[in-house]
């Protein structure tokens, strides 16, 4: 087994890569302008060819990438796996691209069917909830329950180191949105803990989120908020609407622990909503975990 790759988390908005070693450990680091959403059909693998791999001088690694690569918006489209998921039968269905020099593996993403009902999939944070598990073998028996924040928060259960079931709340665009496209709009915002609190708080139950939406605005047309914290305010109530709100639809109740990866900053702002609900929250590192799936599906795929 080679002792390097490259190793791709290529998303909407950006592409992060690293050249790490099999047991996931990063040598280099890079980021990279090329989210798929912003690339032309075919021009994925022309870039990863004429730009990544040299940029990273990675032209002799097998490469192994997850995330929206593997989307009708990306390099090619791989088709999801249903869950229940485990960790080996992922890993057997990584999909070989065709591409100029040393192989090149895409993981495929997850469908399932939610507790309520309706289909949900997921491209990329598969890697890291199996990341996260696979470095700590306490994590791989047993049920946890696991958020994933961002654009498109994700909420799984997982069951004996396999992905049982999972949610979407689309927490992180609807502040995006609200917050350049709506009335809700302010110039000059500055962070507040105090109004990311009162967001919580004004969260209640989750429930009628669009009502609840609308304090926002009447707080400083009211006199009652200054406009630099209304993104502060708005980021408290959406987040605590989905804290309080999405882990019931997976029966969970409060008092429950929960791991939480992703980005530090925006973790804080869950754990600190999961602590207002009663929920044990512990953080961890968004790239470590996607650096330890990656690592783990390429060992799979590549044994000693």
């Amino acid at each position: 087994m080679a002792d390097r790759f490259l190793a791709l988390d290529w998303g909407t908005t950006n592409l992060r890569a690293f050249i790490a070693d099999a047991a996931g450990r990063p040598l280099l680091r890079r980021d990279f302008p090329l989210g798929v959403a912003g690339l032309a059909p075919g021009e994925a693998a022309q870039r990863f060819v004429n730009e990544v791999r040299p940029a990273m001088q990675a032209e002799a690694l097998p490469a192994l990438l997850c995330g929206m690569i593997g989307s009708t918006l990306g390099w090619q489209a791989v088709p999801y796996a249903d869950c229940p998921a485990t960790f080996s039968g992922l890993a057997g269905a990584l999909q070989r691209v065709e591409a100029e020099g040393p192989p090149v593996w895409i993981v495929p993403g997850l469908r399932t069917q939610r507790p309520d009902g309706g289909p949900d999939v997921m491209r990329g944070e598969e890697t890291h909830i199996f990341g996260w598990a696979m470095a700590d073998p306490g994590r791989q028996r047993g049920t946890h329950l696991v958020c994933h924040p961002g654009t498109h928060a994700k909420w799984a259960r997982v069951v004996d180191n396999r992905i049982d079931q999972f949610v979407t709340a689309m927490t992180g665009e609807l502040f995006a949105l609200l917050r350049t496209h709506s009335a809700l709009k302010v110039a000059g915002a500055v962070p507040s803990d105090s109004a990311f609190e009162q967001g919580l708080a004004a969260a209640g139950d989750g429930g009628a989120l669009a009502s609840r939406l609308f304090t926002a605005r009447a707080r400083v047309v009211g006199g009652n908020m200054d406009p630099k914290d209304v993104e502060s305010y708005l980021s408290g109530l959406l987040i605590g609407a989905e804290v309080a709100a999405t882990p019931a639809l997976l029966g969970i109740g409060q008092g429950a622990d929960i791991a939480i990866i992703g980005d530090p900053a925006l973790c804080e702002h869950y754990r600190r909503a999961m602590d207002w609900h009663g929920y044990a929250a512990s953080l961890f590192d968004g790239e470590a975990a996607v650096l330890a799936g990656l690592a783990a599906f390429y060992r799979e795929r590549h044994p000693c």
